[in-house]
């Protein structure tokens, strides 16, 4: 699937119908005509407005792995009061081996 095409040396997406189906299915979200011709256009316009980012002029600046420090000051472990497992599953609806038991949502083991 490739929603990105070059028109007059512009990037534009265009995202069709059944890849914003194939995507929800992805998703697992249950969406009705409107809302895919919907969330076409506005993942179109998403894509469209995060591609401008590479139009950027970035000459001169230094590329950066983080936004912040890396030496950041970092807190004092210490150790604090928790919830005992018990405690924990307590209010839980349904609990096996002292685990939280959850519905499935992926196929297989």
């Amino acid at each position: 699937m490739s929603i990105m095409q070059i028109k007059d040396g512009v990037r534009v997406s265009e995202i069709s119908r059944d890849e914003v189906a194939h995507l929800a299915k992805l998703s697992r979200l249950a969406l009705s005509e409107e809302e895919l011709a919907q969330f076409a256009t506005q993942i179109d316009e998403i894509v469209d407005s995060v591609s401008a980012v590479g139009n950027v002029d970035t000459e001169g600046v230094e590329p950066m792995s983080h936004p912040h420090s890396v030496d950041a000051p970092m807190r004092e472990d210490v150790i604090v009061r928790t919830l005992t497992a018990e405690q924990a599953l307590d209010q839980a609806p349904a609990v096996e081996d002292e685990r939280f038991v959850v519905p499935q949502i992926l196929g297989g083991e």
